[in-house]
């Protein structure tokens, strides 16, 4: 194996297969096919980040990423399932059956191409071409299309043991920026200063902690500085991706250890800034430790093979809140169903402004929230309707969860349950005569007159 302990001035390490455990039937047969297709077109290409990452500590990677030096048009031409996507990174998705593997092009570090020019057309002034590398006047990166060297992309990308690269033309690893050190160690570091690193892309900074939590790894000091200095500027990130890395977070079967680096940090604070302040204060003299008891229970699932629906897992998550809130609206008056939208309402404004909950979601959160009364009414009415409803058993699950200490509740679902499985066993005509669907009524065929023979007349 070569070493270096300075990889920006005298160049990567190169680990052999002979030095390294990685086998390649522990890849992505589709990873596989991209890898070789490229290099038999005399393209270089290599796996690299977190799958490289993951196989060298004995995990299985959930997806397999490509970098090469084709560029995105190039890969294109190459496979006839491939997409292009993105804006702000241009990527190639190449569309298998049961997978996409995605393939990026090697990027350089900084742009040294000028700004366009400018033309004037009519009296308006109009660029003659968008900027293939963009920055606001933060630092942040809007904008990073500029194709570079293998080591280049690697010194790029955000901490040092998603740098390393498996090479599929000798089957060797590459260490460009001490990754292998910090992976044997168990640090999270970026790579280069951290400050402008998070600068550059405050997103970072929630991959910092969801990978110091996965991976049970500890952020090595100036890394951890300069995050709790950023905490705030975690903000400047567009609210709907910041809603998918929330999502990555709480759904990564480490939520709960996520959380608490993240209310450490004043990450959490700065993202859901009314809903942190209630959690720190008291209801009644109680503390609030539902959200934290919730996100155990949604860890549990997801490490035993579990799947949780993003309004399920909202409604677990924030459902005291809301409650809490609902009743102050109830409290002046305002009937069950309309205080539940007007809390749900008041809680979207809260959080969408920093992290962007897509309306489905938010309406599913609600319906969850305001169909926990209709579980106490057995039978009710039209209970077969209820239980035909899509979110019906994230409603069950919720009220399992959430209420399941509560008195009776157990008896409750129990009766829901027998219902819902003595429905399942009906065939289709007769659930739709129970449920009341309406049923096609046939049309009469309208008999059509006989054509009268044509009178000729002379």
């Amino acid at each position: 194996m070569k070493k270096n302990k300075n990889p920006e001035k005298f160049g990567p390490a190169i680990i052999t297969r002979q030095e390294h455990g990685i086998s390649r039937t522990l890849m992505s047969p589709n990873a596989l096919r991209v890898l070789y297709r490229l290099k038999d077109n005399g393209f270089v290409a290599s796996l690299v980040g977190g799958c490289v990452r993951d196989l060298l500590l004995g995990r299985e990677p959930k997806d397999f990423d490509v970098v090469t030096n084709a560029t995105p048009g190039e890969v294109k031409r190459l496979f006839r399932s491939c997409r292009l996507v993105g804006r702000r990174f241009r990527l190639a998705h190449i569309h298998f059956k049961e997978e996409i593997i995605e393939v990026a092009t090697f990027r350089s570090q900084a742009s040294d191409e000028p700004e366009p020019e400018a033309i004037e057309t009519n009296g308006m002034e109009k660029r003659q071409r968008h900027p293939h590398m963009l920055k606001d006047d933060d630092g942040m990166v809007l904008r990073d299309n500029i194709y570079g060297t293998p080591e280049e992309d690697a010194l790029r990308r955000d901490f040092t043991v998603n740098a390393l690269a498996y090479n599929i033309s000798d089957f060797s690893i590459i260490d460009y920026g001490g990754g292998l050190a910090d992976l044997s160690a168990g640090i999270i570091r970026t790579i280069g200063d951290p400050a402008v690193r998070f600068q550059e892309d405050p997103v970072r900074m929630l991959r910092a902690v969801r990978f110091a939590a996965l991976l049970g790894f500890t952020m090595e000091e100036e890394t951890g500085k300069a995050l709790v200095h950023a905490a705030d500027t975690i903000i400047k990130a567009s609210p709907p991706r910041l809603y998918d890395e929330m999502l990555k977070i709480l759904l990564s079967g480490e939520g709960a250890k996520c959380s608490d680096l993240l209310r450490q940090s004043g990450i959490f604070a700065a993202l859901f800034p009314a809903f942190s302040a209630w959690l720190d204060a008291e209801s009644e003299g109680f503390p609030h430790t539902r959200f934290g008891l919730m996100l155990t229970c949604v860890d549990a699932r997801v490490q035993q093979g579990g799947t949780v629906s993003q309004p399920l897992l909202l409604a677990l998550l924030f459902g005291e809140y809301l409650d809490e809130k609902a009743g102050t609206f109830r409290a002046k008056g305002m009937p069950w169903q309309q205080s539940v939208d007007a809390a749900t309402a008041e809680f979207l404004g809260e959080v969408c402004p920093y992290v962007q909950i897509p309306n489905r979601v938010g309406f599913a959160l609600r319906d969850i929230i305001a169909q926990q009364t209709r579980l106490k009414q057995i039978p009710g009415r039209k209970p077969q309707t209820f239980i035909a409803r899509k979110d019906f058993n994230d409603i069950i699950e919720y009220c399992r969860i959430a209420c399941g200490d509560m008195k009776d509740v157990d008896k409750r679902l129990e009766w829901w349950r027998a219902q819902a499985a003595e429905q399942d066993s009906l065939p289709q005509s007769e659930l739709a005569k129970e449920i009341g669907a309406p049923q096609r009524k046939k049309k009469r065929r309208r008999r059509r007159k006989p054509q009268r023979d044509l009178q000729i007349t002379e």
